[in-house]
């Protein structure tokens, strides 16, 4: 094997460490899990939808869940433009700073008490996240929370209240990202690399619709999954499993 084919200490590593992660996951956060699938199967029975809402790269993680082969119909993903770094990565850092932006965007999307919310926010310290949650909860939404609870112990809040979202939400799944996020040394100096949160996010969220799904089965309306449309079998409209009543409901479609 050439040195060019030879993977670098450093890649292997990360490797290695990501797959303990998953495993860790899968050990300690099924409590957790199965409370989130139940909330969403519970509001799924009631003809209610699964919101997902993050800033910066946790914005990935709605949609992730939206429109995706294998996932759930029932699933709304909040994109907000300004907060999704496309625009200007310094402009989403700030606005997910600001207080009394969450009141905006909540506001404008139909969400009601028959819903639930899962806010993605690795440190789970800016404003933003912790106010969505906060407002979701006053208004009846169970709320679930994907965060790093070892970053969020070591950093306070900037949200005016002081929490940080894993105090404000009713179900806390802990994503196992470090303090933050890389996970690899890669000078031996300090200089770090290798993200964890969005591998770990993605698999919690998968692994939610599924138990989610899971529980729905045998009820009398069956359970709405998305089909690949590059399969032979599959459409771009899906075969049509979007009633209209339901089309206004789904803002990125």
């Amino acid at each position: 094997m050439s040195q060019a084919d030879s993977l670098s200490a450093q890649a292997n590593d990360y490797l290695q460490k990501v797959s303990e992660r998953l495993q860790w996951l899968a050990r300690t956060q099924q409590q957790a899990v199965a409370r989130a699938g139940t909330a969403v199967a519970r509001a799924l029975a009631n003809e209610g939808l699964w919101y997902i809402f993050g800033t910066g790269h946790s914005h990935m993680l709605a949609e992730e869940a939206f429109y995706r082969a294998g996932g759930l119909v029932s699933v709304v993903p909040i994109l907000e433009s300004s907060l999704m770094l496309h625009e200007s990565a310094l402009q989403s850092s700030y606005l997910e700073r600001l207080p009394g932006f969450a009141e905006v965007i909540l506001g404008h999307r139909g969400i009601s008490s028959r819903d639930v919310l899962t806010i993605v926010s690795n440190s789970g310290r800016n404003a933003l996240p912790v106010e969505m949650a906060r407002l979701a909860r006053a208004r009846g939404i169970t709320t679930i929370g994907i965060t790093s609870l070892t970053h969020s112990g070591q950093v306070g809040s900037r949200d005016p209240s002081g929490k940080r979202l894993f105090e404000v939400v009713d179900i806390v799944i802990d994503n196992g990202a470090p303090y933050g996020d890389a996970l690899i040394d890669i000078d031996g100096g300090g200089q770090r690399m290798g993200p964890l949160s969005t591998i770990t996010g993605a698999t919690i969220i998968n692994a939610i619709a599924i138990d989610a799904a899971a529980r729905l089965r045998g009820q009398q309306r069956p359970v709405a999954t998305w089909v690949s449309a590059n399969v032979d079998d599959g459409t771009d409209e899906d075969q049509g499993i979007l009633e209209p009543r339901m089309r206004g409901r789904y803002r990125h479609l």
